[in-house]
């Protein structure tokens, strides 16, 4: 008897070989894209000091869970989803009885990470997750009817491993993709589309503002209205506006520079930052604590400003003396921890 054609066996299909001991591409890593899999190629991977493709290390998870202190029963808010390894410890914290809200506006990485985190087991009315930048923070809170704020809430800045490391996102200058750097790629434009946008005043300006970079008039002038289809070619020009006296690492240096700054000014995210440290008090019950986590000079100045400014004006009752930073032996076993910069605060 015949084999009806849609129950007929499909042929095997050999995955793709790559040259050498290892895979270089990141959708070659096949290993490490499967950490359920292959979890002793992801222990390896992260025993080297790296990040495995497609994932991403919590950073300061001690740090941030002794500063935000969450407890059973309380509602916890994470406003950057992420891969969830910090939604992870708060939901487990709040247990039994709480419930944690997280919020992240990365369409491709949100649904993987909810259903991470109800894999956890823990009751499905404990968790719920909104695709939103984490300005909408407020309505949020009411479409959950939390119209009295929350007790914690986190803030984890900046870019996540799967975003970095994925050439398809564009925004990373080591490997070759599309210059595009959206955080939702289905909202706003582009980098490539913004430099041509642009005149050299005001790129040398997010230059300056989003990077403290020093050559920025140099490099505004040799970037602006000029059309750039991939990151590679960016980073190309970039190193011809340098002088020849720059070493390597220094042009590197600039480069990420470069790449922070319009990666910021693509996704407004000092304009988003802003906007929520001004919601902040009001989303957080009275004696309710909250982190921030930064990883540049720009996202540090408007925290430290809006906790003092908070805390002289009453809306806080405590904050932060110095900045937290993480530890030596995290930092050697997760170097991305280096620049990151803790802060929290008290509602009075």
């Amino acid at each position: 008897m015949s084999t009806p054609e849609s129950e007929a066996p499909k042929p095997h299909q050999r995955r793709v070989r790559y040259q050498g001991k290892n895979p270089r591409k990141f959708e070659d890593k096949y290993k490490e894209l499967n950490p359920e899999r292959y979890a002793e190629t992801v222990a390896k991977v992260r025993a080297s000091g790296k990040t495995p493709a497609g994932q991403h290390v919590p950073i300061m998870v001690h740090e941030i869970m002794q500063a935000l202190k969450p407890m059973p029963g309380e509602r916890a808010l994470d406003c950057t989803l992420g891969y969830g390894g910090h939604a992870g410890e708060l939901i487990k914290a709040v247990q039994p009885g709480g419930c944690l809200l997280g919020l992240d506006q990365d369409p491709f990485e949100i649904e993987k990470t909810e259903a991470r985190l109800r894999g956890l087991g823990f009751p499905a009315e404990s968790l719920h997750v909104n695709r939103i930048n984490f300005a909408g923070m407020r309505r949020a809170l009411a479409d959950l009817e939390w119209n009295d704020g929350v007790d914690v809430i986190l803030a984890d800045l900046g870019l996540s491993s799967m975003q970095i490391d994925n050439p398809a996102r564009g925004f990373s200058f080591k490997h070759e993709g599309p210059l595009d750097m959206r955080m939702n790629p289905q909202r706003g434009v582009p980098v490539s589309d913004l430099l041509l946008k642009l005149n050299a005043e005001k790129l040398a300006e997010i230059l300056t503002e989003n990077a403290d970079e020093p050559r920025a008039d140099v490099l505004a002038t040799a970037l602006t209205q000029r059309s750039f289809a991939t990151t590679t070619q960016l980073a190309k020009a970039v190193r011809m506006a340098l002088p020849y006296a720059s070493d390597e690492e220094q042009k590197d240096n600039t480069i990420r520079r470069v790449f922070q700054a319009l990666r910021i000014a693509v996704n407004e995210e000092f304009t988003v930052l802003d906007a929520w440290l001004r919601d902040l008090p009001a989303c957080l019950r009275p004696g309710g604590r909250v982190a921030v986590l930064t990883f540049h000079s720009g996202e540090d100045r408007r925290v430290k400003k809006a906790f003092q400014n908070g805390l002289r004006e009453g809306a806080y009752r405590d904050t932060s003396d110095e900045i937290i930073r993480a530890s030596n032996a995290e930092v050697r076993d997760n170097p991305r921890a280096s620049p990151a910069k803790l802060r929290w605060a008290v509602r009075a």
